[in-house]
C-alpha cells in the first residue's frame, strides 16, 4: 500500500517474520483481496528468487516512479516485466541473456 493506495491484487508471499503473522497485515491482506502465503518453517529458500526479482524492480523502477493511484502502479509494474525485465534486462542465470533470448534460444535448440 503506498499513500493508502492499494497496489497489489493476487498473492503475497513472504517469510515468517512477524510483521507478516500479525492479525493487523493479515486483515490488510484480506480485505483487500490479497491471498497471504509464507515460507515453510525452516526453509529460508523457497522465497529467494522473488525477493531478488521484487528488490530489483523496486529499485530499477517503482522507487524512481511518483504513482498516483492503482492504475498506474499496474502500469508501471507491467511496463518493467513486459517491456524490461524480460526483454532487455540481462539475468546472470540465464548466461546474461534476457529471459525471451534465453528462452528462444531453449526452444531453437529444441526444434
Amino acid at each position: 500500500m503506498k499513500n493508502g493506495v492499494s497496489v497489489l491484487s493476487g498473492q503475497d508471499h513472504s517469510d515468517r517474520g512477524v510483521q507478516y503473522r500479525s492479525g493487523e497485515y493479515q486483515s490488510l491482506l484480506l480485505n483487500e483481496g490479497i491471498q497471504p502465503s509464507m515460507s515453510r518453517k525452516g526453509n529460508c529458500w523457497d522465497n529467494a528468487a522473488m525477493e531478488s526479482f521484487f528488490g530489483r524492480m523496486k529499485v530499477e523502477s517503482i522507487f524512481a516512479e511518483e504513482l498516483a493511484n492503482k492504475q498506474e502502479a499496474l502500469s508501471c509494474v507491467f511496463e518493467y516485466i513486459e517491456m524490461f525485465y524480460n526483454t532487455v534486462r540481462r539475468h546472470s542465470a540465464n548466461d546474461q541473456v534476457s529471459p525471451n533470448e534465453f528462452e528462444g534460444a531453449y526452444f531453437e535448440n529444441c526444434a
